[in-house]
Protein backbone atom coordinates (compact mmCIF):
# COMPACT_ATOMS: atom_id res chain seq x y z
CA UNK A 1 0.00 0.00 0.00
CA UNK A 2 2.58 2.19 0.78
CA UNK A 3 4.40 1.58 -2.44
CA UNK A 4 1.10 2.65 -4.00
CA UNK A 5 1.05 5.36 -2.63
CA UNK A 6 4.57 6.59 -3.02
CA UNK A 7 3.83 5.82 -7.05
CA UNK A 8 0.97 8.08 -6.64
CA UNK A 9 3.05 11.12 -4.91
CA UNK A 10 5.71 10.65 -7.67
CA UNK A 11 3.46 10.56 -10.41
CA UNK A 12 1.81 14.09 -9.02
CA UNK A 13 5.03 15.80 -9.03
CA UNK A 14 4.69 18.80 -11.43
CA UNK A 15 7.64 17.54 -14.16
CA UNK A 16 6.04 13.90 -14.01
CA UNK A 17 2.22 14.47 -14.15
CA UNK A 18 3.09 17.02 -17.42
CA UNK A 19 5.10 14.13 -18.83
CA UNK A 20 2.02 11.82 -18.46
CA UNK A 21 -0.23 14.24 -19.84
CA UNK A 22 2.00 14.78 -22.95
CA UNK A 23 2.48 11.15 -23.42
CA UNK A 24 -1.54 10.88 -23.17
CA UNK A 25 -2.01 14.14 -25.66
CA UNK A 26 0.59 12.33 -28.63
CA UNK A 27 -1.56 8.60 -28.03
CA UNK A 28 -4.69 10.50 -28.73
CA UNK A 29 -2.93 12.27 -31.31
CA UNK A 30 -1.87 9.23 -33.10
CA UNK A 31 -5.44 7.38 -32.51
CA UNK A 32 -7.16 10.34 -34.26
CA UNK A 33 -4.76 10.33 -36.94
CA UNK A 34 -5.61 6.69 -37.78
CA UNK A 35 -9.22 7.53 -37.52
CA UNK A 36 -8.38 9.94 -40.22
CA UNK A 37 -6.50 8.13 -42.66
CA UNK A 38 -10.23 5.61 -42.22
CA UNK A 39 -12.15 8.72 -42.78
CA UNK A 40 -10.18 10.19 -45.88
CA UNK A 41 -10.05 6.48 -47.65
CA UNK A 42 -13.93 5.90 -46.93
CA UNK A 43 -14.51 9.29 -48.71
CA UNK A 44 -12.65 8.69 -51.24
CA UNK A 45 -14.74 5.00 -52.17
CA UNK A 46 -17.82 7.23 -51.41
CA UNK A 47 -16.52 9.93 -54.31
CA UNK A 48 -15.63 6.71 -56.73
CA UNK A 49 -19.25 5.15 -56.24
CA UNK A 50 -20.81 8.67 -56.43
CA UNK A 51 -18.67 9.91 -59.39
CA UNK A 52 -19.53 6.52 -61.55
CA UNK A 53 -23.13 6.16 -60.65
CA UNK A 54 -23.35 9.77 -62.06
CA UNK A 55 -21.85 9.47 -64.96
CA UNK A 56 -23.35 6.48 -66.25
CA UNK A 57 -26.66 7.37 -65.02
CA UNK A 58 -27.30 10.88 -65.45
CA UNK A 59 -28.64 11.92 -68.90
CA UNK A 60 -27.00 13.99 -71.34
CA UNK A 61 -27.14 17.45 -70.24
CA UNK A 62 -28.26 17.08 -66.73
CA UNK A 63 -24.42 16.31 -65.22
CA UNK A 64 -23.94 19.92 -64.35
CA UNK A 65 -26.62 19.74 -61.75
CA UNK A 66 -24.66 17.07 -59.97
CA UNK A 67 -21.62 19.22 -60.23
CA UNK A 68 -21.83 21.08 -57.53
CA UNK A 69 -22.17 17.66 -55.45
CA UNK A 70 -18.50 15.81 -56.78
CA UNK A 71 -16.98 19.12 -55.90
CA UNK A 72 -18.57 19.19 -52.48
CA UNK A 73 -17.44 15.51 -52.45
CA UNK A 74 -13.48 16.41 -53.59
CA UNK A 75 -14.07 19.28 -51.20
CA UNK A 76 -14.93 16.87 -47.96
CA UNK A 77 -11.65 15.03 -49.07
CA UNK A 78 -9.85 18.02 -49.41
CA UNK A 79 -10.70 19.52 -45.55
CA UNK A 80 -9.87 15.54 -43.90
CA UNK A 81 -6.36 15.95 -45.54
CA UNK A 82 -6.16 19.36 -43.77
CA UNK A 83 -7.41 18.56 -40.40
CA UNK A 84 -4.98 15.44 -40.69
CA UNK A 85 -2.35 18.00 -41.42
CA UNK A 86 -3.39 19.52 -38.21
CA UNK A 87 -2.95 16.23 -35.99
CA UNK A 88 -0.01 15.60 -37.73
CA UNK A 89 1.80 18.80 -37.46
CA UNK A 90 0.62 18.78 -33.59
CA UNK A 91 2.18 15.34 -33.40
CA UNK A 92 5.70 17.23 -34.99
CA UNK A 93 5.49 20.17 -33.08
CA UNK A 94 3.26 19.79 -30.24
CA UNK A 95 1.74 23.28 -30.54
CA UNK A 96 -1.29 23.81 -32.41
CA UNK A 97 -0.46 25.65 -36.03
CA UNK A 98 -3.31 28.61 -36.28
CA UNK A 99 -2.62 29.36 -39.62
CA UNK A 100 -3.27 25.38 -40.97
CA UNK A 101 -6.66 25.71 -38.25
CA UNK A 102 -7.49 28.72 -40.41
CA UNK A 103 -6.76 27.59 -43.71
CA UNK A 104 -8.97 24.50 -42.95
CA UNK A 105 -11.57 26.44 -41.95
CA UNK A 106 -11.24 29.08 -45.58
CA UNK A 107 -11.78 25.49 -47.26
CA UNK A 108 -14.62 24.38 -45.74
CA UNK A 109 -16.40 27.77 -45.94
CA UNK A 110 -15.48 27.92 -49.50
CA UNK A 111 -17.42 24.56 -49.94
CA UNK A 112 -20.16 25.26 -48.22
CA UNK A 113 -20.17 28.85 -50.73
CA UNK A 114 -19.95 26.14 -54.01
CA UNK A 115 -22.61 24.10 -52.80
CA UNK A 116 -24.87 26.51 -51.59
CA UNK A 117 -28.27 26.54 -53.29
CA UNK A 118 -29.16 29.95 -53.61
CA UNK A 119 -33.17 29.05 -53.85
CA UNK A 120 -33.00 27.57 -50.32
CA UNK A 121 -31.06 30.26 -48.36
CA UNK A 122 -31.84 33.67 -47.11
CA UNK A 123 -29.67 37.09 -47.82
CA UNK A 124 -28.60 37.12 -44.09
CA UNK A 125 -27.16 33.46 -44.55
CA UNK A 126 -24.96 34.98 -47.90
CA UNK A 127 -23.77 37.99 -45.56
CA UNK A 128 -22.58 35.61 -42.81
CA UNK A 129 -20.67 33.48 -44.90
CA UNK A 130 -19.12 36.47 -46.89
CA UNK A 131 -18.09 37.84 -42.58
CA UNK A 132 -16.60 34.73 -41.99
CA UNK A 133 -14.49 34.41 -45.38
CA UNK A 134 -13.55 38.14 -44.78
CA UNK A 135 -12.80 37.41 -41.01
CA UNK A 136 -11.23 34.18 -41.65
CA UNK A 137 -8.68 35.86 -44.58
CA UNK A 138 -8.28 38.82 -42.81
CA UNK A 139 -7.02 36.59 -39.87
CA UNK A 140 -4.64 34.36 -42.18
CA UNK A 141 -3.14 37.43 -43.62
CA UNK A 142 -2.43 38.43 -39.80
CA UNK A 143 -1.03 35.26 -38.77
CA UNK A 144 1.35 34.84 -42.41
CA UNK A 145 2.71 38.70 -41.74
CA UNK A 146 3.28 37.95 -38.20
CA UNK A 147 5.21 34.77 -39.08
CA UNK A 148 7.27 36.59 -41.84
CA UNK A 149 8.20 38.78 -39.28
CA UNK A 150 9.32 36.69 -36.72
CA UNK A 151 11.66 34.38 -39.69
CA UNK A 152 13.45 37.87 -40.82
Amino acid sequence: MRRLVKGIKELAKDDNFMHSIEKIEVLVSKVLSLLMVLVILAAIGDLVIFLMKELFTTPYGRFNTTLFKIFGLFLNILIALEILENITAYLRKHVVQVELVIVTSLIAVSRKIIILDLEKVTGIDIIGLGVAVLGLSISYLLIRFSNSRKHN
